[in-house]
């Protein structure tokens, strides 16, 4: 066997142990932080301030609308020329974490937007409150239809 491919093969499982220790604890937290950022975005954008609500469409635009990998760039790279140093890891967690937001706040204005009006009318005659309304009645419908489409994120 040549000399490389034993050095490659020895130094492998260190390399992707190494990896999987950077991996698997950002794509957890990021996904989890951007699904609460996305549930933020999407319920401004559903029932918040005007002002409020063109801030969090410019964000949406803007992260839907730049490839991840030049958000990273700036994030990593262009922060450091305003003062903002940051490690690997933080800074891929900020550009996922938001890239994963503006995506899912999508997702979740839309799903929260096609449970059917009846289903606040009724929820509002029983006398819930609109956090109840959100949290026992519309959220879990939209909580099944969410699943497959931020599988997807």
């Amino acid at each position: 066997m040549p000399h490389w491919l034993q050095l490659m093969l020895e130094s492998l499982p260190t390399l992707l142990w190494a990896a999987l220790i950077f991996t698997v604890p950002l794509t957890l937290l990021s996904f989890a932080f951007g699904l609460v950022l996305g549930l933020v975005v999407a319920l401004v954008r559903l029932f918040g301030p005007k002002p409020l609500v063109a801030v969090v469409r410019f964000y949406v635009w803007i992260f839907r609308g730049t490839p991840l990998l030049v958000q990273l760039f700036l994030i990593f790279y262009g922060l450091p020329s305003i003062g903002i140093l940051l490690d690997a890891f933080p800074a891929a967690l900020i550009g996922f974490t938001l890239n994963i937001g503006a995506y899912s706040s999508e997702i979740i204005r839309a799903v929260i937007g096609s449970v059917p009006k009846g289903q606040w009318e009724a929820a509002y005659s029983i006398g819930m409150t609109w956090a109840q309304a959100m949290r026992r009645t519309i959220l879990p419908q939209a909580g099944r239809v969410a699943v497959p489409p931020l599988s997807n994120t």
